[in-house]
């Protein structure tokens, strides 16, 4: 079977979904399980997963012994703050190193400051955590997040909640080409064809939120993406063929049919 090594977890499925935005709880997990994603993001400083004893946890709906929790530092502006956030969710999840950095560089674009994002990734790496990044699709800063030793890479095809899909696949498929960890799309995908050519370059997952939650239909949306992602990684896989400005030959032989000139 065709797998994905995140740090110490081995996951079938390549799509990766976040858990916020959703109407409530019961469209989350609807939503997720329509997707088939095994890794589910966490925003620790927007949901509950233990912080308020008093309020409904998302633990309840999407239970850690079934999917695995991906804690992030959504909302975080500075390293120090997504430090102090991601130890906060280790604590809460019993231990668990698996996390996502986000250190954003503004509250209206949400681009990745990556000045901050490379020393809370230092930092966190040097404290046990196995770190996947989010950050812009600059090639040599994504080279020097996974020589630090972030276990996945997570480039963002154009601005989070932007839907607006890969908008620099050159920048990706460097990053792809170089890079000797997971490479996930994170942020800016809008539909299901979005998911599917992040796949055929190359990508080894895709995560999205708001082009599931945001859509009319969140968990046929999900179904959909579901699709796309393993329909990609299947077109990348297979290999296709090479593009020309027009056919030298036809699609179907002409030798032996009936009437041909030779």
């Amino acid at each position: 079977m065709d797998m994905l090594q995140l740090g110490s977890h081995i996951v079938s499925s390549r799509l990766l979904v976040g858990t916020g935005k959703y109407r409530d709880f019961d469209e989350t997990r609807a939503a997720i399980d329509a997707s088939g994603a095994q890794v589910v993001t966490v925003a620790i400083r927007r949901t509950n997963i233990g912080q308020d004893p008093n309020a409904p946890s998302l633990l309840d709906a999407l239970p850690p012994d079934e999917f695995v929790m991906l804690p992030n530092s959504a909302g975080c502006f500075t390293a120090d703050d997504a430090v102090r956030t991601l130890r906060l969710a280790r604590e809460l999840l019993d231990g668990h190193n698996l996390v996502k950095l986000e250190v954003l560089g503004d509250q209206e674009t949400l681009f990745p400051n990556m000045p901050e994002t490379l020393k809370a990734a230092e930092t966190l790496v040097k404290d046990g955590f196995e770190v996947m990044v989010y950050c812009s699709d600059d090639p040599i800063q994504a080279r020097m997040l996974e020589d630090m030793g972030c276990v996945a890479i997570m480039p963002l095809a154009s601005l989070i909640g932007s839907g607006m899909g890969i908008l620099n696949p050159w920048n990706l498929g460097i990053i792809i080409d170089r890079s000797r960890v997971p490479v996930i799309v994170d942020a800016g995908v809008g539909t299901a064809s979005d998911a599917a050519i992040a796949m055929e370059l190359g990508c080894d997952g895709v995560l999205m939120n708001t082009a599931i939650a945001a859509a009319n239909d969140p968990v046929r949306m999900a179904g959909a993406m579901r699709s796309a992602v393993q329909a990609g990684r299947d077109a990348f896989l297979a290999g296709r063929m090479p593009k020309r400005l027009y056919a030298g030959s036809p699609s179907s032989p002409v030798g032996g049919v009936i009437g041909a000139s030779k």
